[in-house]
């Protein structure tokens, strides 16, 4: 048997269900023009994922079924699988099932229900779905196709340390009475850094154990906190990868199968595995801001330029995302703001080619200190006259923020926000937080690769101390541990959950 299949990777708005079927027949059509039998959508393409409580409205799913109807009358002269919120109709459980759906003639004819629904980190699918009880096979195109949805993938005992649910859809399917000679998997699977390379880990290796070849779409975008990188997969059954879709943007990647045999007929748009770990995060970080600002109904930022690195990085990334022209740079000195860092954020700002304005703070410090000084004139200068300083630049970028329609983005870096290293109603302020799962030292990592055709970045911004600059001759590091030995803390904590006492163990004082 022969099926040219397109696997389509999209960048859904959650809800906007018109947009997002009138998005996938676009594709459709360039699978159609590129002869295409079987188009492959990812997981809950119709309403975008995480849809959350929005599951809980009833006008939701009505609005879903309806939208699925009309885009299904849509698709004819090829198959289409994509994934759906479809109605449980058993007499309990939850109300809906999250499948994948296979429409051949304008009708939906096949659906095959999640089974493994993921609870831990960001999800929470058990809340909403009720798990599909079996897994079945369908016909499309005169090949026998397994149909399963993201986590159903993640389960295989050799892949995973300790498994989470007992059932094993790919095993049960692949021991069933009819044995698929394709298996397909729609997903939308969350980004972090190295996310790539585990997922073709984990899905080689169960393509070799089971020797059959995989098809493997997934979700492409940001979503709030969230973000889904795409790196759609093609694996034959010896584990090998042949081919994958871009990383971070819509791309179609064309296969045939043939006699058992996959095959790629199409490179990805674009690079997607990129080797250095700060390129790769410099283009998620790029694409999540890209899609939070657009899907907020934005298209322009705002955001305050220090001379300091994190600023920096973060203009750049809102510079990639957006372009200059919707990038506005605020410069707000201090009394105790040294000549370089002005200078350092002008030079940022012409490098970048964004407009930079200039709000010095000093009037405006010194008449909240007169106002205040009837309380505070019997206590010594600290923290609060410092905060104040934050929340005066809080303020003048919240006010510029509404009165030009931008979004304002804040620039603390993760290792900054673990321990509060920053100021409430100041720093904090803010639509969209860039960097803030970002450590300082990777930081740097992002800066140099943002610097690595020309200086972007002035060079004594990533040389000089951090400071706040909030009081005379601070540093960061006069209040934390060098930011070195803070991240390492902060990774085996945060990341790896390890106790004080393991810490202490591995070094650290």
């Amino acid at each position: 048997m022969h099926m040219k299949i397109a696997l389509i990777q999209t960048n859904p708005v959650i809800g906007d269900f018109a947009a997002n079927t009138a998005n996938m027949l676009c594709w459709l059509r360039k699978a159609k023009e590129a002869d295409c039998d079987l188009a492959v959508f990812p997981e809950l393409a119709v309403s975008g994922y995480p849809p959350q409580d929005l599951l809980e409205r009833p006008s939701f799913c009505l609005d879903h079924a309806e939208t699925l109807r009309q885009f299904a009358a849509n698709c004819h002269g090829i198959d289409v699988v994509c994934g759906i919120i479809e109605p449980h109709t058993g007499p309990s459980g939850n109300p809906l099932h999250n499948s994948a759906a296979l429409i051949q003639d304008g009708k939906v004819v096949f659906t095959a229900q999640k089974r493994l629904l993921p609870t831990y980190d960001v999800f929470d699918e058990r809340r909403y779905f009720e798990p599909g009880r079996t897994s079945r096979v369908c016909r499309i195109q005169g090949t026998t196709v397994a149909l399963t949805v993201c986590e159903d993938l993640w389960n295989d005992n050799e892949s995973v340390a300790r498994r989470l649910y007992e059932q094993d859809p790919v095993e049960e399917l692949l021991q069933g009475s009819c044995r698929p000679e394709l298996l397909i998997n729609i997903a939308a699977s969350p980004y972090h850094l190295g996310k790539g390379k585990i997922r073709e880990g984990i899905f080689s290796r169960l393509c070799r154990k089971h020797k059959i070849p995989l098809l493997y779409a997934n979700q492409v975008g940001g979503q709030d906190s969230l973000l889904f990188d795409g790196h759609s997969l093609a694996i034959d059954q010896s584990g090998a990868v042949l081919g994958h879709a871009a990383q971070f943007s819509e791309d179609m990647l064309l296969v045939e199968f043939r006699d058992g045999e996959l095959k790629v007929l199409s490179a990805c748009a674009a690079e997607c595995a990129v080797a250095e770990p700060a390129a790769e995060l410099f283009a998620a970080l790029t694409i999540g801001t890209r899609d939070y600002v657009g899907k907020c109904g934005f298209s322009k930022v705002v955001l305050g330029l220090s001379g300091g690195i994190d600023s920096a990085l973060t203009a750049a990334i809102a510079v990639a995302a957006l372009g200059p022209a919707n990038v506005l740079g605020v410069a707000m000195p201090s009394p105790y703001s040294s000549t370089d860092s002005l200078e350092d954020a002008e030079a940022l700002a012409a490098a970048l080619g964004i407009e930079l304005a200039a709000l010095p703070i000093a009037d405006i410090f010194t008449a909240f200190q007169n106002t205040l000084e009837p309380l505070f004139k019997e206590f010594q200068t600290g923290v609060a006259e410092q905060n104040i300083q934050a929340r005066i630049r809080g303020t003048l970028l919240m006010g510029l923020a509404n009165k030009f329609n931008r979004l304002l983005l804040s620039t603390g870096n993760k290792s900054e926000l673990a321990v509060g290293y920053c100021t409430l109603y100041g720093d904090m302020n803010g639509g969209l937080a860039v960097i803030s799962d970002v450590p300082k030292q990777m930081v740097y990592q992002v800066a140099a690769f943002v610097n690595r055709e020309r200086e972007i970045i002035p060079q004594r911004t990533i040389d000089k101390a951090p400071s706040a600059e909030l009081a005379p001759d601070q540093k960061d590091q006069d209040t934390l541990p060098p930011y070195d030995i803070l991240d390492g803390i902060m990774n085996y904590y945060l990341v790896e959950r390890c106790a004080f006492a393991d810490i202490v163990a591995k070094g650290f004082d």
